[in-house]
């Protein structure tokens, strides 16, 4: 059974920063993408950051390119999202997900609980 643990949020003041963590378990993920996506209060989900597990390539919504990094640490299962130079408008539910990268399919198929971030002006 495949397992997504997401850590890490809090509240945290403009200029903060955090680290987030995805502690991913019940199958091998070399073949798939792992995403941060968030959800704001009274918005839609949204994508933040993607790493390919295998060749670690990754990719980033404008809003937060060079202010945050997603990784992998292949020896804990883990992928993390640093996030620096944090705002007010990063304040959401932060969640990890996974799809197989060898699918038709480009949806998201595993999702963990989430974690709340919040940033104070």
């Amino acid at each position: 059974q495949v397992q997504l643990v997401e850590s890490g949020g809090g509240l945290v003041q403009a200029g903060d920063s955090l680290r987030l963590s995805c502690a991913a378990s019940g199958r091998t993920f070399s073949n798939y993408y792992m995403g941060w996506f968030r959800q704001a209060p009274g918005k839609e989900r949204e994508f933040v950051a993607a790493i390919r597990w295998s060749s670690g390539s990754t990719s980033y919504a404008v809003s937060v390119k060079g202010r945050f990094t997603i990784s992998r640490d292949n020896a804990e299962n883990t992928v993390y999202l640093q996030m620096n130079s944090l705002k007010p408008e990063d304040t959401a539910v932060y969640y990890c997900a996974a799809r197989n990268a060898l699918a038709a399919s480009l949806l998201y198929t595993y999702w963990g609980q989430g974690t709340q971030v919040t940033v104070s002006s």
